[in-house]
């Protein structure tokens, strides 16, 4: 998910190969906003065509995942989406690459909706934190965690009493999930978003209809339209470095 010209060219193009160093590129979509697909192309040269997905206008993450699960469940109705904003800093890619695989595996037997949740090392008020319900020892688990809440950008005192317990990790951001899956609690959570894909199986090949739709969408995230409310939130800890570029 690359928003646009506030994601630096150098963090979009890192992005892209850390994928590229375990995906075919043929499996690598890219959704940005159309004003922006000039610039994009410059910055990946390689990437098909087919897997440029431009939005006409920003509206948050709840609609462009809806564009890129609907544009996979045409190619494969059994796709699986690894879900990356382009915008942060990944220190070590081999565990990124294996805790993802994991995690991949796991979603591809369940139908859940996988975030990858960093381990903190301190406190910060920067971050949305998720909760697990396995406990004070959970951020020494490497498997799947049942969530139990989320919060948004606590307060230093919330987020100290965070981080000791053990039980909460930073939101990352990074998805997991069958296109089936989130489409399936998209239709559930947010029929306002789904509802304007009505005939997607041929709209997707219309500009003028691609245009209506993102024209009536509201501007939802993912996190507060779906995760937030969803039975089907799991967490698989993360231990590699992260960051997000705009912390920085």
């Amino acid at each position: 998910m690359a928003g646009g010209t506030s994601v630096p060219a150098a963090y979009l193009r890192m992005s892209y190969d850390r994928f590229l160093s375990f995906l075919p590129k043929e499996n690598i979509l890219v959704v940005t906003l159309s004003s922006y697909a000039e610039v994009l192309r410059s910055i990946l040269p390689d990437i098909p065509k087919e897997n440029l997905l431009l939005e006409p206008y920003a509206r948050q993450t709840a609609p462009c995942m809806a564009f890129a699960a609907y544009t996979l469940l045409r190619r494969d109705p059994e796709a699986v989406i690894i879900a990356s904003p382009s915008d942060q800093i990944i220190r070590d890619e081999k565990l990124f690459v294996s805790t993802v695989t994991d995690a991949l595996a796991y979603v591809q037997k369940e139908n859940v909706l996988m975030t990858l949740g960093i381990v903190p090392k301190t406190p910060d008020v920067n971050f949305g934190y998720i909760q697990v319900k396995e406990g004070k020892n959970a951020y020494l688990m490497d498997r799947p965690l049942k969530v139990k809440t989320f919060t948004e950008k606590p307060t230093l005192a919330l987020a100290e009493v965070f981080v000791r317990t053990g039980e909460f990790f930073w939101n990352s951001g990074i998805f997991i999930w069958k296109a089936a899956t989130i489409i399936a609690e998209m239709d559930r959570y947010l029929p306002e978003v789904t509802e304007l894909f009505g005939g997607w199986q041929t709209g997707l090949d219309d500009p003028a209809w691609l245009e209506r739709a993102y024209a009536e969408c509201p501007k939802i995230s993912l996190d507060y339209g779906v995760m937030e409310r969803t039975e089907r939130a799991w967490l698989y800890p993360a231990h590699f470095g992260w960051m997000d570029i705009a912390r920085l």
